[in-house]
């Protein structure tokens, strides 16, 4: 491994961790590079090179930041896939692993490719004619007070029905934590390959989430009565006011390499992260995932009256 590139959280102060990982590939004679848009962020010693480039000449990929950071470095990288590490700055990540303290041991274990590589399919978009990438999702959103989103939908070519709802959410296993749950669709396995198809606040026509093969070839169509729609891509706006077109999504295995260090403890983590979405543990359940130090001062406190 000879170079590395960063990828930054857009707004966040990176200061203190892009010097862990700059004083590190100092001692180790490594490069580092940043999209030329981040130079006034990183240390003179960081090589600016344009944003289509970082994932070309980098081994591998240092996110910093929370999950659309992570999802922005796989999706730069989705036509070679590289590998990429996540180092949390978010409020809440289900896709980093990595807390900046632990950072100096991360990077040497990367280093001498002690880790394993957890795949991420993505969903393969040609929307209007324009090809995009979404890792968690893409949405037709409508805009506010214009009405409806309204679209058919086809599987294979073959017509299914339609849908009039506020939002129509595409999402991966990955991304089925997050808008589309939020829509109220289901859970998926990130082990299952499967596509999901959910509309938010549906009035007619198709009204529940719809799970198909990653396989089959989706079709939405927008109808001459539609709102003006707005097409999000893993939450970020890519065509705003569509009032027509087209939308093909095809499911791509293999498309992000996420690294992985101790896969049981991310596993742990998550499991935790998911009681926020309303999944409760059982108590045992919950101790286990306490610090050793407050589960033996647990164990030593005397049982209720």
């Amino acid at each position: 491994m000879s170079g590395l590139g960063l990828v930054l959280h857009p707004t966040r102060d990176v200061t203190e961790v892009v010097g862990i990982i700059e004083r590190w590939a100092t001692r180790h004679h490594k490069s580092l590079m940043v999209r030329a848009e981040d130079k006034h962020r990183v240390p003179a010693s960081v090589e600016p090179v344009p944003e289509d480039e970082v994932a070309v000449r980098a081994d591998a990929l240092i996110s910093i930041g929370g999950d659309g950071t992570m999802l922005g470095a796989l999706r730069s990288a989705v036509l070679d896939p590289k590998p990429v590490l996540g180092v949390h700055l978010g409020r809440l990540g289900f896709l980093v692993e990595i807390e900046p303290p632990e950072l100096p041991e991360a990077l040497s274990r990367l280093l001498s490719k002690d880790f394993t590589i957890e795949s991420h399919a993505c969903l393969a978009c040609d929307v209007c004619g324009d090809d995009v990438v979404a890792f968690n999702d893409i949405a037709l959103v409508r805009q506010p007070g214009s009405g409806f989103v309204t679209a058919t939908l086809a599987v294979d070519g073959q017509q299914y029905g339609y849908y009039r709802c506020d939002a129509l959410v595409v999402s991966t296993p990955t991304g089925s934590t997050a808008y589309s749950y939020a829509a109220g669709g289901p859970l998926i396995s990130p082990a299952a390959d499967a596509v999901v198809v959910t509309p938010s606040a549906p009035m007619a026509g198709i009204s529940r989430s719809v799970v198909l093969s990653p396989d089959e070839k989706i079709r939405l169509e927008l109808e001459p009565n539609s709102s003006a729609v707005v097409v999000e891509m893993d939450g970020l706006v890519f065509r705003d006011a569509a009032t027509e077109g087209t939308v093909d999504i095809s499911y791509r295995r293999d498309a992000g390499l996420v690294v992985r260090f101790d896969p049981l403890r991310y596993q742990e983590r998550n499991q935790l992260k998911m009681t926020l979405l309303d999944l409760p543990f059982l108590p045992e359940q919950l101790s286990e995932l306490l610090p050793d130090e407050l589960r033996r001062r647990q164990r030593e406190l005397p049982p209720p009256c």
